[in-house]
């Protein structure tokens, strides 16, 4: 068989993720290989020094996995990522660092499709968001609005502390849950506040347990 190299081998894998994810890797000091998304771009080239601040460098510093949002203070857009240092024999050598889209600093609401006019709502009202008939719908307190995002793009834009993804189909606040019932097949079923009945499917049940700690 041919051998592959590791660029070749690393584009490939950078037009799988493409969509949404950009893949940077450096060495201890600065990168040597930049891919990236459609949606999110840092700029960075190789050769480029790691900065300070960024996810990559505290991954370095630190020398164990980091996941966390960094702010526009460093690159000029804000940006979720998660940093994995490399090793060799012991030695630290770099880090591979994946980078996500996700909302400024300045957006704490969804801005919803009502009528004819369009109504902001803060993400601690929004009780789920629904993809249905292929549109995408989201539940408030006392609204309910369609938004021009689908369902995946809202794993990026809503808060992880409080939003938790539990079927193809939902995205659940976990504050709007009244009640957890057990289902067939290891599942779920989420009453919310508002007595709507929502399913946990197989494919999210064991994340969702361990995120709710059941």
């Amino acid at each position: 068989m041919e051998r592959v190299t590791a660029i070749s081998l690393l584009n490939v894998i950078g037009e799988l993720l493409m969509d949404e994810t950009s893949i940077a890797i450096s060495n201890d000091k600065e990168f040597i290989y930049y891919q990236p998304s459609k949606r999110i771009d840092l700029k960075i080239k190789p050769g480029d020094p790691v900065k300070e601040g960024t996810i990559t460098h505290k991954a370095l510093m630190q020398q164990q996995k980091v996941s966390e949002f960094i702010s526009r203070d460093v690159y000029g857009v804000p940006y979720r990522g998660m940093a994995v240092p490399y090793f060799n024999d012991g030695e630290l050598k770099g880090c591979i660092t994946s980078i996500f889209p996700t909302l400024t600093d300045a957006k704490s609401v969804v801005t919803l499709k009502i009528n004819d006019g369009w109504i902001p709502i803060p993400f601690s009202n929004v009780m789920y968001v629904e993809a249905k008939d292929r549109k995408t719908y989201v539940h408030g307190e006392d609204i309910i609005g369609t938004h021009k995002f689908p369902l995946n793009d809202f794993e990026f834009l809503l808060p992880k502390d409080f939003f938790v993804r539990c079927h193809r189909s939902y995205i659940v606040n976990v504050h709007y849950i009244k009640e957890i019932y057990p289902d067939t097949h290891s599942t779920f079923v989420l009453l919310m506040r508002n007595n709507n009945r929502i399913p946990v499917s197989q494919s999210y049940s064991a994340h969702f347990r361990k995120l709710l700690g059941f």
